[in-house]
């Protein structure tokens, strides 16, 4: 690819022990560029302490996760030229996570969240039973696959301001989990599901900024799904009542 003139690049570096700082960079700005291209370029060629994640390189796995321009985005699917402003970018770990080193966030409070919202597979039967059929046109396969393809990557947890303001609060992709699998016939703890979503923290804390569907690289509907929990969550409180 011809070097067509450089770009001028700020990178969070620092962890856990204090304040991150940002350090600047100017990296040869390429053709087709990605923002996962200029990090690694910075650290083969300039500074290779710089700490970054990454696996796939091809927008499957999610883990090249940042924040650019001061949003979340996959920086392999991010081209150079979409997001420089006058030349140049910032990049920074994803917000609402703590931060190990430099360009890396700790997933584990995103994925405790999943745990807290009963957002894992409860088997209905054992693998001796038959596999009972699934009409994937049932109404409810449908919403139920409208959710699988979420790759637990962060972004729309980044940026959701709620969970900016309530640490409690599960996060978009840990209720989108949890709203398939209430709608999964597969699965057998619907009111599990639902208990663990309607406490504190829960989908009633959603403000439906719908940031989380803004910014999904899958263009998943983590809002939608929210909503969805919150009637059900209504809907069973009001049955409760009225026994």
């Amino acid at each position: 690819m011809p070097e067509i003139s450089s770009i001028s690049v700020k990178v969070a570096r620092g962890g856990p022990e204090g304040a991150q700082r940002m350090q600047q960079f100017t990296v040869p700005a390429y053709e087709s560029q990605t923002v996962l291209d200029v990090v690694t370029w910075i650290q083969q060629n300039t500074d290779p302490t710089l700490t970054y994640r990454f696996a796939c390189r091809v927008g499957m796995c999610g883990s090249c996760a940042m924040m650019v321009n001061g949003v979340p985005r996959w920086t392999c699917r991010t081209h150079v030229d979409k997001v420089l402003k006058n030349g140049a970018m910032e990049i920074a770990p994803l917000r609402n996570l703590p931060v190990i080193k430099d360009l890396v966030a700790d997933m584990d409070p995103f994925f405790d969240k999943w745990v807290a919202a009963e957002a894992k597979h409860h088997p209905s039967r054992t693998r001796d039973d038959p596999i009972p059929a699934i009409d994937p046109d049932a109404p409810e396969r449908l919403v139920a696959s409208a959710g699988i393809e979420c790759i637990n990557c962060s972004v729309c947890y980044a940026a959701c301001d709620t969970v900016a303001g309530n640490p409690d609060y599960l996060g978009p992709a840990a209720l989108q989990r949890a709203w398939t699998l209430v709608n999964d016939a597969k699965d057998s703890a619907r009111d599990a599901i639902l208990d663990a979503v309607s406490g504190k923290g829960g989908c009633h804390s959603c403000h439906s900024m719908g940031s989380c569907t803004a910014y999904c690289p899958n263009e998943l509907d983590p809002m939608s799904a929210i909503a969805g929990l919150k009637r059900e969550t209504a809907k069973r409180y009001f049955r409760g009542r009225a026994k």
